[in-house]
């Protein structure tokens, strides 16, 4: 599923035009990356939660040509999944 999918399905299930359905899609993701990018956390009871995990810098190496680089410090979007989401994934046959 992506975005597009994401608003036809909201669209229909409570008989929304897709520009409203886009219009609320899209809020939803700026107010998630806005509270992340702040340093916040976001949990969402029954599927997850994201966080920002840091990461120090470390020796790396150019898998082209081999030379060794320097990586620098780095912030990345972690997700941690939620029980009851983990539970249905693995019950699927």
């Amino acid at each position: 599923m992506n975005k597009a999918d994401l608003i036809i399905k909201l669209a229909q299930k409570e008989n929304l035009t897709e520009t409203q359905a886009a219009s609320i899609i899209t809020i939803i993701f700026k107010n998630f990356t806005d509270t992340l990018t702040s340093g916040g956390r976001i949990e969402i009871r029954g599927f997850g939660s994201f966080v920002v995990r840091n990461y120090a810098a470390y020796d790396g190496r150019n898998p082209k040509t081999g030379q060794g680089i320097k990586v620098a410090p780095k912030k990345l979007p972690f997700f941690k999944v939620g029980k009851e989401l983990k539970d249905g994934v693995n019950s699927m046959k």
